[in-house]
C-alpha cells in the first residue's frame, strides 16, 4: 500500500510528511527522494500507510489540497515501469530493421 504525492514544495522534510499523513491512519515509511545533483528533494514522495481505508482518506482530503504554497498531487502509486537500462529498446542500440 503506497501513495504517490507530487508538487511537493523543496522544503518539505520527511518528519512533516509523516506528521500531515498520520492525520489519516497509521504511515509505515516515508520516501522522499534526494536529487543526486543538487541534494535537495526533487519534489515528490512515496506514502506507505496501514490499509487502504487509510489511504483512501489521505487521498480523499489531500489530493488538490494547498500546503506550503504549492496544490498537492496524491493518488495510488504506480509500479515502476522496468524499461530497461538502454532507454527501453531491448539492448538493440539504435539497430533499425530494414524491410
Amino acid at each position: 500500500m503506497s501513495l504517490y504525492v507530487g508538487n511537493l514544495s523543496y522544503g518539505v522534510t520527511q518528519d512533516t510528511l509523516n506528521t500531515v499523513f498520520a492525520e489519516y491512519g497509521s504511515v509505515k515509511q516515508v520516501s522522499l527522494p534526494i536529487d543526486r545533483e543538487t541534494g535537495r528533494v526533487r519534489g515528490f514522495a512515496f506514502i506507505e500507510m496501514g490499509s487502504d481505508a487509510e489511504e483512501a482518506s489521505a487521498i480523499e482530503a489531500l489530493d488538490g489540497s494547498e500546503w506550503m504554497g504549492r496544490n498537492q498531487k496524491v493518488n495510488k502509486a504506480r509500479p515502476r515501469e522496468n524499461k530497461g537500462s538502454f532507454g527501453g529498446n531491448g539492448g538493440k542500440y539504435g539497430v533499425r530493421n530494414h524491410y
